[in-house]
């Protein structure tokens, strides 16, 4: 029998998005193409595993905040916040399953570019979209930002946690989505990533007796 996507060349290998067989040439055209390839296809794991890391350089500079610097200093002091975020996207792309990285990375580029304008200006600045995935996902990091700082009242009196780390952290997220993601328009490589390393029911924030004063569990 012929592929049932380019109709010419015969199927040899089963495609879970299609619940059908389809030849290899189409599979690996249109893999996270026109394809919502599931994470646990076998041809998907094995492309992830053979494909090249994206040369950064090629990429819109402009996409990675190249005027944020977020050095080593930085994701070692402020590691637990990072891990809250990061929990907060998997947490988000759990809750509605058809996110994909492009989801996610918008959010969070509309995020950085609300804080960099608190940051920058002292204003509060909405970035407004009609999506309402991107608003729930933004809702969920702010959500933990919330967290974060009424952790950090409770256990040390005070809160230290600045906008402008808020932003260091939203952009270094948003720089590791870019280089996760394959670019492809279904690529869910970097909320495949996500989810490995928050496994389901897992939580971000611990309890004061389990952890003293630490307030995310890594």
């Amino acid at each position: 029998m012929s592929c049932p996507i380019c109709n010419l060349r015969k199927e040899k290998r089963f495609c879970p998005a299609v619940h059908g067989r389809i030849c290899a040439q189409c599979c690996g055209e249109q893999r996270e193409v026109t394809l919502d390839c599931p994470s646990d296809c076998p041809y998907l794991q094995q492309a992830r595993e053979h494909e090249k890391a994206r040369n950064v350089a090629e990429l819109d500079q402009a996409a990675f905040f190249p005027e944020i610097e977020v050095g080593e200093q930085f994701l070692y002091e402020r590691e637990h916040l990072l891990l809250g975020l990061t929990f907060a996207l998997a947490k988000r792309a759990r809750a509605n399953r058809t996110l994909g990285d492009r989801d996610l990375i918008a959010a969070l580029t509309s995020l950085a570019k609300r804080y960099e304008t608190l940051v920058n200006s002292s204003l509060i600045y909405e970035q407004l979209t009609t999506n309402l995935e991107h608003q729930a996902i933004a809702s969920e990091i702010d959500q933990m930002v919330k967290e974060f700082r009424e952790a950090e009242q409770k256990h040390m009196g005070l809160t230290r946690l600045r906008d402008s780390e808020v932003l260091k952290a939203l952009v270094f997220l948003l720089r590791l989505g870019l280089a996760r993601t394959s670019g492809r328009p279904k690529s869910r490589a970097f909320v495949d990533f996500l989810f490995a390393q928050f496994p389901e029911n897992q939580s971000a924030l611990a309890a004061p007796e389990e952890a003293g004063s630490r307030i995310i569990v890594p």
